[in-house]
């Protein structure tokens, strides 16, 4: 990807992705997060001729909308003054948060079933699968040293969105010499070349990756869909990257239906990542193997942002690490809601927490969050913002050691130096 900050910018505003990213033309460029959007459906929003003080993407709306909470400490931000306890303000919070999430029951820790284990890349690596009481099962892939003795640390490790829908797991991980060659061309383009659960794992960790909803396993299946809602596309010759493509292109104005089903169900996408989140969560602590008590969660872009709420909400998450998903409530509003797709929302939470203090609900845990400087997802400044904000969360809560936040240049990428200084922080924090 071409690294020009000011051609980067330019084409910024035609439709990203932070969990993924639109679904056509553009995607080669600037796929990661708004699957919602196609190709020149969006006009520039940063470009020589855009003013923020007078244009929004809401046009003369922006304003408005933004001084809806402009200016004011949400009221259940620990920068509030009126919390001055941390447990106290954490309780409450967490209760505000469960409740507009509308986090869905879905039973206790699932049974697994080992459909394979085998030996690769010096990793002992097992194909596990679950049922949840909806939807196909889940696929999963468990990686840990080879011979390893003993409980090791283990790491949740969410693959992120892409604007690609028909693979989940595969994204970050690497189980044998044969690679599809868009998962190929995916970790070249995202992580360096590298499947970063497979990184990780040979440092001494247990890694568990499982499909996300609604993603590989768990997406959308046209049989399972009214004929008319199925574009003339079916389930037959899954693994052919044109198929792939049109059933992503698909799956994207399909987010839209999705979205609205689930508020009417009374449940929200984060809420519905976060249930399932949780129980590969409970699988993964719940394993001879693993130390309940050493375990981290790590992800890029979509990953990313369910490491927000895994991390903010599930205190057996010890340490984690955010890639590429940090910045404020009144970045979304003013500038790069469009960047994004629906599953990143929470109706009405924004006037109680600004986005970052998802995450430093688990203040004093270690945290470090990871951000690209040209990442078209966001604006530097709103970054920045967000940097601050937890950082004086974590200062209050006398945990500023806890807190580290680091930028690199480039665009929207985990690359192999973010996954050093994520890995030396995973060791520093569930091994030191």
């Amino acid at each position: 990807m071409k690294n020009n900050r000011r051609d980067f910018l330019k084409v910024a505003g035609v439709g990203v992705a932070g969990i993924g990213v639109m679904g056509t033309g553009m995607l080669s460029t600037l796929s990661s997060c708004n699957e919602s959007a196609t190709e020149g459906s969006v006009p520039p929003v940063i470009d020589e001729s855009f003013d923020a003080a007078k244009q929004s993407i809401i046009g003369l709306y922006g304003p408005w909308a933004n001084s809806l909470m402009e200016n004011k400490i949400p009221s259940h931000s620990f920068r509030n003054t009126k919390w001055q306890d941390l447990d106290t303000w954490r309780s409450a919070a967490k209760e505000r948060i469960n409740d507009r999430l509308g986090i869905p029951e879905i039973g206790g820790t699932p049974t697994v079933t080992v459909k394979k284990q085998y030996e690769y890349d010096g990793l002992h690596i097992e194909e596990l699968s679950w049922q949840l009481p909806y939807g196909r099962p889940t696929d999963a892939i468990l990686l840990k040293p080879a011979n390893a003795n003993g409980a090791l640390p283990g790491i949740l490790a969410f693959h992120d969105h892409g604007a690609n829908k028909y693979f989940g797991t595969r994204k970050i991980t690497k189980t044998s010499d044969k690679q599809h060659p868009d998962i190929v061309e995916h970790q070249k383009k995202y992580y360096s070349g590298l499947a970063w659960a497979n990184e990780i794992a040979k440092r001494g960790y247990v890694v568990l990756v499982a499909d996300a909803f609604p993603f590989a396993s768990r997406r959308v299946m046209m049989e399972d869909l009214p004929a008319n809602m199925r574009n003339g596309l079916n389930d037959k010759d899954p693994e052919n990257s044109k198929n792939i493509a049109a059933y992503n292109t698909w799956a994207a104005a399909h987010e839209h239906t999705m979205a609205k089903s689930l508020f009417c169900a009374g449940t929200t996408w984060p809420g519905v990542f976060f249930a399932e989140d949780q129980k590969a969560l409970d699988v993964l602590c719940a394993r001879k193997d693993v130390n309940p008590d050493q375990v981290g969660c790590a992800g890029l872009s979509g990953g990313g942002m369910r490491t927000v709420f895994m991390g903010g909400l599930d205190s057996r998450i010890k340490c984690a690490v955010c890639v590429g998903f940090m910045t404020t409530w009144k970045d979304l509003i003013l500038n790069k809601s469009f960047t994004h797709t629906w599953m990143t929302y929470v109706p009405v939470l924004p006037k109680e927490m600004d986005f970052p203090e998802i995450l430093g609900l688990r203040a004093p845990l270690p945290t470090l969050v990871l951000n690209d400087s040209e990442d078209a997802l966001y604006t530097l400044p709103e970054m920045k913002s967000a940097d601050n904000i937890l950082r004086e969360v974590y200062k209050k809560a006398k945990a500023e050691d806890k807190y580290k936040c680091s930028y690199y240049p480039g665009p929207h990428k985990f690359d192999k130096d973010m996954q050093k200084e994520a890995f030396d922080w995973f060791d520093k924090w569930l091994k030191g």
